[in-house]
């Protein structure tokens, strides 16, 4: 596993206390869990041009069910 370092203002620090706080986490363990849900999450643009195509072929797909 890899360590990565970010610098954050006193203002970010406080804030990301709050939110972990919230959710009775440790903010270390706060940031990781949201960097996963993110890194989980298809692309944004994929997921755009995946609707479009779904949507554009509804009626060809529907006809080869």
């Amino acid at each position: 596993m890899t360590t990565i370092s970010i610098p954050l203002s006193d203002e970010r620090i406080a804030q990301l206390r709050l939110w972990a706080e919230e959710v009775g986490l440790p903010p270390e363990e706060f940031l990781r869990r949201r960097v996963e849900q993110m890194l989980d999450r298809p692309d944004e643009q994929f997921q755009k041009a995946s609707e479009y195509l779904l949507q554009k072929n509804a009626e060809l797909y529907r006809r080869l069910a």
